[in-house]
C-alpha cells in the first residue's frame, strides 16, 4: 500500500488557477480525492471534495499539511467501505478503471466527470448528451462566445459615431440600450426570447413606445451578428419577439381657425416653429437641425439634407405663399431656425393658453391632411413628408374637405400686422373650444 499527491502547483497555494481544476489530488490505493483552493480575504482555503452515503461532502482547511493529512484519512475510511460492502466483480472492475482512465485523460476527477454528466442528463431530458454537443457545435461555429451585453452596447455606439449618424439617435441608443444592458449584463448569447418579452412588458410602456424600444434592441442583435456575437444563420432572440398590435387613429388636426388663432398669438420666436411644422409638415426635430441656409425664400422651398431628415435621405418641400408671407415676418433669419431649446414645449402652453388642445404631432398631421385633400396625390405628399404612400393613403385621405384645406393655405398675417415680443400671459375669457379637428 501507498500513499500519493499528485498537484497542480506552480509557485505556491496563492497562485491563480483556472476555474475548476484541483489544485492537487489525493489518491490513496483506488480512491481519488481531489483537493481545491481558493482565496479568500488575504488567505488560501483547501477545499476537499468526496462523496459518502450517495451524499457530496466538503471539507476545508487552511493548512495545506492538515488538509491532506485529513484527505489520506477520508481515502482509507472510503477504501475500506469498498473493501468490506462493495467488493467489485471483475466486469466492473474493469468498467471502473476504464472511466477512472477516461477522466483522468481529460485532465477531471471521475466523481466530478459523472457528477457533470449526471447535472446534463438532468437537463436535457430524453434528448441525447451527444446530439445536444453536436447541435451546440453547429449552432456556434464560428461565433465569439462569452461576450457582455455592454461590450457589444459599447461596440455598437462607437460603430453608429463613425458611420456618421446624428448625436440625437446615438443618444437615444445609449438610453434604451444602456437600460437593457443592466438588465442583462451576461453574455449577449445567454439571453432569450422570453427573457427580452418580459423585460418590455414590466416597462408598461404605451404600445408604440414599446415597439420603438424593441426596433432598437434588433439594431443591437443585428450588430451582434455582424460581429459573430450571435448566430448568423437563424434568427436573433430579438427578432423572435413579437410587436404589439397598435390600433389604428384618425390623425388629429387643427381647423383654419385655430391655426390662424394660434399664429396670431405667437410671439415672434415661435413663428418659424408654427408655420414651418404647419405648413410644410416637417417633424418637430428636422426643424430642430434646420437652418435658414436651407429655407430658400426666393425659390421656395426647403432642403432637409440627409442627415437633418429622420429617414436619412435628402428631401425637398415646396413653400406655400402663406408660408413665406409668415415667414418674412421674421427679422432675423440667419443661423439655426430655432434660436431656444423646447419651443415645442413653449407652443403647447401657448395653445393651452388661448383655449386650443395640442394633440401629439398636430401641425404635422395637420398639413399631411390639408395637402392631400389640396393635390389628391398620395405619392407626392409621401415624398415631401418623407412617409410611405401607404401611411399617407391610410390615416391622412379624405380626412379634411378641400374647402377647409384652401381655407388651411390661405391663412396670411394681416396687413401691417407685427407678431407680439411674448406670448399672452393671461388665459382670454372666450376661446374656441378644446377641438383638435
Amino acid at each position: 500500500m501507498f500513499d500519493k499527491f499528485s498537484t497542480n502547483e506552480d509557485s505556491g497555494p496563492s497562485k491563480r488557477r483556472k476555474k475548476g481544476k484541483p489544485h492537487c489530488v489525493v489518491r490513496h490505493h483506488s480512491v481519488t480525492l481531489p483537493m481545491y483552493a481558493r482565496e479568500m480575504a488575504g488567505k488560501t482555503r483547501y477545499t476537499i471534495s468526496f462523496y459518502r452515503d450517495g451524499r457530496r461532502q466538503r471539507r476545508t482547511f487552511t493548512d495545506l499539511e492538515k488538509a491532506k493529512k485529513e484527505a489520506k484519512l477520508i481515502a482509507e475510511k472510503i477504501l475500506r467501505g469498498m473493501q468490506g460492502h462493495n467488493d467489485l466483480k471483475p466486469a466492473e472492475r474493469e468498467a471502473y478503471f476504464a472511466a477512472q482512465r477516461m477522466a483522468k485523460e481529460q485532465n477531471t476527477p471521475l466523481v466530478s466527470a459523472m457528477e457533470e454528466w449526471a447535472n446534463c442528463r438532468k437537463l436535457l431530458g430524453d434528448v441525447p448528451l451527444r446530439s445536444a454537443v453536436e447541435e451546440f457545435l453547429r449552432r456556434t461555429s464560428g461565433v465569439t462566445l462569452g461576450i457582455k451585453m455592454a461590450q457589444v452596447v459599447e461596440e455598437l455606439i462607437a460603430a453608429k459615431e463613425q458611420d456618421g449618424m446624428s448625436r440625437r439617435y446615438r443618444l437615444q441608443l445609449q438610453s434604451i440600450l444602456g437600460i437593457f444592458a443592466k438588465a442583462f449584463p451576461g453574455p449577449i448569447m445567454h439571453v432569450k426570447a422570453e427573457d427580452i418579452d418580459s423585460w418590455l412588458r414590466a416597462s408598461k410602456l404605451a404600445p408604440i413606445s414599446r415597439n420603438n424600444r424593441l426596433t432598437v434592441v434588433r439594431v443591437l442583435f443585428n450588430f451582434a451578428k455582424q460581429r459573430n456575437y450571435v448566430p448568423a444563420s437563424e434568427k436573433s432572440a430579438a427578432e423572435m419577439v413579437a410587436k404589439v398590435k397598435v390600433k389604428s387613429a384618425d390623425a388629429e388636426v387643427f381647423t383654419p381657425e385655430e391655426m390662424e388663432k394660434l399664429l396670431l398669438a405667437a410671439p415672434e420666436i415661435l413663428i418659424p416653429f408654427l408655420a414651418i411644422g404647419g405648413f410644410a409638415g416637417l417633424r418637430v426635430a428636422e426643424i430642430s437641425r434646420l437652418d435658414w441656409k436651407a429655407v430658400d425664400m426666393e425659390r421656395r422651398m426647403i432642403q432637409l439634407r440627409a442627415d437633418q431628415a429622420k429617414t436619412a435621405s435628402r428631401r425637398i418641400v415646396p413653400m406655400s405663399d402663406n408660408l413665406v408671407a409668415w415667414l418674412n415676418l421674421v427679422k432675423d433669419r440667419e443661423g439655426p431656425v430655432m434660436t431656444q431649446k423646447a419651443l415645442g414645449r413653449k407652443a403647447t402652453v401657448l395653445a393651452r393658453k388661448i383655449g386650443l388642445s395640442w394633440p401629439n404631432n398636430v401641425l404635422r398631421h395637420s398639413y399631411i391632411s390639408y395637402r392631400v385633400a389640396t393635390i389628391h396625390n398620395a405619392n407626392q405628399v409621401a415624398l415631401e413628408a418623407g412617409n410611405s404612400p401607404a401611411i399617407i393613403f391610410k390615416h391622412y385621405r379624405e380626412l379634411v374637405t378641400g374647402g377647409a384645406a384652401g381655407e388651411w393655405f390661405s391663412i396670411m398675417p394681416p396687413d401691417g400686422w407685427v407678431p407680439p415680443k411674448e406670448a399672452l400671459k393671461r388665459r382670454p375669457k372666450n376661446n374656441l373650444g378644446t377641438s383638435g379637428r
